[in-house]
């Protein structure tokens, strides 16, 4: 590592489980006990090592594990049924379905079935929908995950967006067009630019940043002399690249050399991956703490809600 400051995302993620046990805690006290779901499609090794991943990430804040785990050849009418045995779960405050499914079935069909209160990732239309809409910053709603963790990992390292430049490479809808509605929104205040694999002359745009989020899934775009002395950078952006002996190894979207020029660096590995864990359950506890203040509204005003 060159002369960048690393931004450390495994201690930063550390730091909000650590907080998010004391609020789980808190809210086993008073009788509300978030719980995490997945729907699982088929044994791809990849999406069974991230599933495990999500629940050993529950265990460690004490939040419930909900498992659903269907074989490979399942219809989409029974992948249809397990998200809505979660919607109606009590037990359930949130959940994913893991992608990729299978390449039968209709993924947006899928997702576009999920409760949007229970949307951990944030990622569902109604959502984004309401990221849109909601131009100050008052979200009381899931929010997307990865460019959730990029924020709470700038602002971990000290850094203001408050009035920056900001350029994301990639317009997926993970990252690169939901990071510019969290970061445009008044309370974070800055200029984001997205930019994407056929900006033309992308280097004009990123050597004017104060900042930038590499998430395009090419390695190595980002290179030394495409950003300004002391810009902040975060590698979120990861891809398979083939080697010469056959195998492959994962590499992200920063080419070597960018940690002598740039202030602050945050890695890949190591940076915004284990921060997006700690923002999936971020999503649990609060949609958790919501639920519960409804259900305790509710009771008050004399319509308990039990979810039937």
């Amino acid at each position: 590592m060159g002369r960048a400051i690393v931004l450390d995302g495994k201690a930063c993620a550390q730091e909000i489980k650590n907080n998010l046990a004391l609020e789980v805690a808190k809210l086993k006290r008073q009788g509300k006990i978030p719980g995490l779901g997945t729907i699982l499609v088929g044994k791809d090794p990849g999406s069974v090592a991230y599933v495990n991943g999500k629940h050993q990430d529950c265990a460690e804040v004490g939040i419930n594990s909900i498992r659903e785990d269907l074989p490979a050849d399942a219809s989409e009418d029974e992948v249809l049924a397990a998200v809505e045995r979660l919607n109606q779960n009590p037990d359930c405050s949130a959940y994913i379905v893991q992608l990729p499914l299978p390449a039968h079935m209709d993924t947006n069909r899928i997702l576009n079935a999920i409760d949007p209160l229970k949307d951990a990732d944030g990622l569902h239309p109604q959502n984004l929908g309401k990221l849109v809409l909601e131009t100050a910053g008052n979200w009381d709603f899931p929010l997307p995950c990865t460019p959730r963790a990029c924020l709470e990992l700038l602002q971990y390292g000290g850094i203001s967006l408050n009035g920056k430049n900001v350029v994301v490479i990639g317009r997926g809808v993970t990252v690169g067009r939901s990071f510019g509605l969290l970061a445009g929104a008044k309370a974070i205040n800055a200029t984001v630019t997205t930019c994407h694999t056929g900006t033309k002359n992308l280097t004009d745009h990123t050597r004017q940043a104060d900042i930038i989020i590499a998430a395009s899934g090419v390695a190595g775009i980002l290179k030394p002399g495409m950003i300004k002395t002391n810009a902040v950078v975060l590698d979120v952006g990861v891809s398979r690249v083939e080697l010469e002996n056959g195998k492959a190894r994962l590499e992200g979207d920063v080419a070597n050399g960018v940690d002598e020029v740039a202030s602050y660096l945050s890695p890949n590995p190591g940076g915004v991956g284990p921060m997006t864990r700690a923002m999936l359950l971020k999503n649990v506890v609060e949609i958790a703490g919501r639920t519960a203040v409804k259900e305790k509204l509710d009771w008050k005003n004399g319509t308990a809600n039990y979810h039937l």
